[in-house]
């Protein structure tokens, strides 16, 4: 049975009912765990290598190794293996499952998980495809009670890359008999021709990421304590299909297939079981934390989505670093997870970080910060006996990593005046900024060149004859400035800045006189939004 988004969310139902006969034998009956593990960044030749493939079939091992009673002899981690290996450890794993089987009041529990690439006639493990009927047979026809199949693999797009690097028919695994034993569910990352996506910033597969994000405690609806493989796979459905939406390849679709006899629970994780060895971070409500082992750049643990109910999530004892995502900035910091301890990860815990500021951290978080900006102009006179120039400017700023551009489009207003004449003079000017700026604690500081143009006006009041004067002046210059956040993404900044304007200079009595410059300082002092 194959199901699509709407047949898929109205069958979860029966997931929770399903698998009772598989796992209703006597109390005394032994539950035996075994996994596959596999994952593998290279496909065939011309295919683009994948970067987070082999990482999250390890970050499956380490979950199911740790809250999944999945005891290490059992488990089987390959990373960048051949078909060969697969095929062979496959075959042996089915031996020792068909061992564990025939032991007296044993039900056994089988799973295998695969991330790379592959198209609808094969796993691609580098130059020798693995046969997609061969790798189904070999799981379809072990001898355990259970058997679980977790496929992550596909095609990708622009933003974020796809799993798989050429266009292919859909990818399908067909269940189109009666599987032997009491059952079989297969969960694969996407549906029909979608794309299977990884993220630099979760630095792993929408799919797995958001999968093992809810073995490790957010998938846990019903908070019993335990996280069965239909609420694994509700928890991973929105959690991909909500992230995907936002990306340009496009949303994608996690599926299920499944063949059983009976009904029942599949427990996949169980947290008490293990909560003395494990530390516990709970998140308040109202948005989505990132959780990251060591530091902001080591490898991410678990997610916490801003919709999710159960805000808890369990992890190795140690240190960990969080961010908390608003609508106009971030929360970041390091939380110590200790063994047997439950700890409140609160805002009072972590600093307030923007957006302007997480572009210049890099780090993939925001590649860009942008937004407008309006504020007070002073400039001190260009013209011998003028006066100062008062006035206002508007502009536009955008945040680099490494580089900040802004345009203004400035007017201000001067006056000069003596026995013979009074003389107002109008500029309006547009000029471009380039600066770098380092954050600190409170404030941003920044320095930075200008290059600008300006139309300049003077008109006169005289008992003679004076007319109005028209002229245009190049600017450049360089200065410093330094940004204070306020709230709800606005921030207060100041600026100042040599300028020299060069411009052509009249003599008394209407003369024309040579270009020559003029040196000048300006002050501006304005508001800005960062978007």
């Amino acid at each position: 049975m194959i199901l699509g988004r709407p047949a898929a969310l109205a069958a979860l139902a029966a997931l929770a009912c399903a698998w009772v006969l598989a796992w209703a034998a006597p109390a005394e009956a032994r539950i035996e765990r075994f996994a596959v593990l596999i994952g593998n960044n290279a496909g065939e030749r011309g295919e683009v290598e994948l970067r987070y493939a082999e990482d999250d079939a390890a970050k499956m091992y380490d979950v199911l190794k740790d809250l999944g009673g999945f005891p290490p002899a059992n488990l089987v981690l390959l990373r960048g293996e051949g078909a060969e290996t697969v095929r062979r450890t496959l075959i042996t794993m089915n031996d020792r499952v068909r061992a564990a089987v025939s032991s007296p009041d044993t039900d056994v529990l089988y799973l295998v998980y695969y991330s790379g690439h592959a198209d609808a006639n094969a796993l691609h493990l580098g130059p020798a495809p693995l046969s997609l009927t061969e790798f189904e047979q070999l799981v379809r026809g072990s001898a355990a009670s259970a058997r679980l199949l977790i496929v992550d693999s596909c095609r990708s797009g622009a933003l974020t890359r796809v799993k798989g690097g050429t266009s292919a028919p859909p990818f399908v695994i067909k269940l189109d008999q009666r599987l032997a034993g009491q059952g079989m569910v297969t969960l694969t990352s996407s549906s029909g021709n979608e794309d299977a996506q990884e993220s630099d910033e979760l630095k792993g597969s929408f799919f797995t990421h958001a999968l093992v994000s809810g073995l490790l405690g957010t998938a846990d609806a019903d908070r019993d304590g335990a996280v069965s493989l239909e609420e694994a796979y509700r928890h991973a459905y929105e959690s991909t299909l909500r992230a995907t939406s936002r990306t340009w390849a496009g949303a994608q679709h996690p599926t299920f297939r499944y063949d059983l006899r009976g009904q029942g629970k599949l427990i996949l994780t169980e947290l008490p079981v293990h909560a003395s060895l494990r530390g516990v971070l709970r998140f308040p409500l109202g948005r989505s934390y990132l959780v990251m082992r060591d530091s902001s750049e080591g490898p991410v643990a678990a997610e916490v989505g801003a919709s999710d109910a159960t805000r808890t999530l369990s992890l190795r004892p140690g240190r960990y670093f969080v961010r908390g995502r608003g609508p106009d900035f971030l929360l970041e910091g390091t939380v110590e997870a200790e063994a047997g301890q439950a700890i409140d990860v609160g805002d009072e815990r972590l600093s307030r970080v923007t957006f302007a500021r997480l572009v210049r951290k890099g780090g993939g978080v925001r590649e860009i910060a942008h937004g407008p900006v309006a504020g007070y102009q002073f400039r001190t006179p260009i013209l011998q006996g003028g006066s100062s120039c008062h006035g206002g400017f508007v502009g536009y700023a955008v945040e680099l990593q490494h580089l900040g551009v802004a345009t203004r489009l400035s007017a201000c207003h001067s006056a000069f005046q003596n026995e013979h004449l009074t003389a107002s003079n109008d500029d309006l000017g547009l000029d471009v900024r380039l600066s770098h700026a380092w954050d600190l604690p409170v404030v941003t500081l920044g320095v930075g060149v200008d290059l600008g143009l300006a139309v300049m006006r003077q008109r006169f009041e005289t008992s003679g004859h004076a007319p109005d004067r028209h002229g245009l002046a190049g600017a450049f210059g360089a200065g410093a400035g330094a940004n204070v956040d306020l709230v709800g993404g606005f921030y207060l900044g100041v600026e100042a800045a040599a300028q020299t304007y060069v411009f052509k200079q009249q003599r008394a009595g209407g003369e024309e006189g040579e270009i020559a410059p003029s040196l000048a300082a300006r002050l501006r002092v304005g508001v800005g939004m960062s978007l």
